[in-house]
């Protein structure tokens, strides 16, 4: 369920661009969050491998997965990394390898969706491999984003299978036949995704109940009290203007000493380079070209320039560390949507296109 462009190029690839093997990276600290995209990724291809990363901060907030028992949940293979350390990579690349080659093979246990909706989905795949050459998983797929009615990934579905969906008869009676039959159940155009994501999420936390063991239950209290703070209608966006001034002020302000301190390093030594090359009797006019030209240019532009990057970067790097950018994300939704920086969810839905 893409809702950026970027994500409809990764979707895309996914589905039609016949991938040897798709490996979904997760945050082992918020599995249950993560699991949304493993679920919607099994609909698409059974060639996956789920990479459960940040093992070493799980282990801090003494989060343990039991990572054979989640390979069994969802019949793929899952592999354990914490990517800083280069020999927990081996192993994946190991399964990535066994994936690619067939050397074992996998079949995800895939979301069974409330009886209204697998009935649709039923009905539909069986039209689907009846008018064209598709696999039953694509066939599947294809029903529930029929269903669901996105024009986006339906087009992309047109252009790349060569099919007709929209103009398709038997489809057509079908799809009358299953929005005669979603009306009598009050499924809507504006709640179906709502059904699909909350039967994915049920899945996902029914599974990590499972998997996970938290020694300490209340290892995010800290930081929902954080977020409590930091998000807050009342302080959150002065704190943010607060966070953010200061950063600029300290590179601004900061980086003077430094530009300066370089500029006189730079200074002394350009003399030091006019005597050297008039010990050499080098000629005036390559001195000048070399040392007023070249040198002299490139050493104003790492004095004026570096120093601000040189305070900039790390410390809107510790700001990303610390997990504070998100949380500025979150407070400037409201002030993008009003600008029209955000796509909604009702764009994806064309009336004329949703069953």
């Amino acid at each position: 369920m893409s809702h950026s462009e970027e994500e409809e190029i990764a979707r895309d690839y996914i589905c039609f661009g016949n991938p040897n093997c798709t490996v979904i990276v997760v945050d082992a600290t918020c599995l249950e969050r993560n699991l949304n995209l493993v679920f919607q990724t099994m609909e698409i291809t059974n060639h996956l491998v789920l990479c459960v990363n940040l093992l070493d901060e799980a282990k801090k907030k003494k989060i343990r997965i039991d990572l054979d028992s989640l390979s069994k949940e969802l019949g793929i293979p899952v592999v354990g990394t914490t990517a800083r350390k280069k020999k927990t990579l081996h192993q994946l690349m190991d399964t990535i390898s066994q994936v690619c080659t067939e050397k074992n093979i996998f079949s995800p246990n895939k979301i069974t969706y409330p009886t209204i909706i697998e009935n649709g989905i039923t009905k539909l795949q069986n039209v689907l491999l009846r008018e064209f050459s598709l696999s039953t998983d694509l066939a599947r797929w294809i029903s529930l984003k029929i269903m669901d009615g996105e024009e986006t990934i339906l087009q992309s579905i047109e252009e790349n299978l060569s099919i007709d969906l929209l103009n398709n008869h038997a489809l057509q009676e079908i799809k009358k036949e299953i929005r005669n039959d979603f009306e009598e159940n009050h499924i809507t155009e504006n709640n179906f995704k709502d059904l699909i994501i909350s039967t994915i999420m049920h899945k996902s936390e029914t599974i990590c109940g499972k998997v996970c063991t938290f020694e300490d239950e209340n290892y995010s209290k800290r930081d929902r009290k954080i977020d409590q703070i930091l998000t807050s209608k009342t302080l959150g966006i002065p704190i943010m203007i607060l966070f953010l001034g200061l950063i600029f002020w300290l590179t601004i302000i900061g980086a003077n000493y430094p530009s300066q301190a370089l500029f006189s390093f730079f200074s002394w030594l350009q003399e030091k380079l006019f005597l050297f090359a008039d010990f050499l009797h080098c000629p005036g006019w390559l001195s000048s070209m070399l040392i007023s030209g070249v040198y002299q240019t490139l050493t104003w532009i790492i004095s004026v320039m570096l120093p601000p990057m040189a305070i900039f970067f790390p410390l809107f790097t510790i700001l990303e560390d610390l997990g504070y950018l998100p949380r500025i994300a979150f407070n400037l939704d409201g002030f993008f949507k009003k600008c029209c920086c955000t796509r909604k969810t009702d764009d994806y839905h064309v009336h004329g296109i949703w069953l």
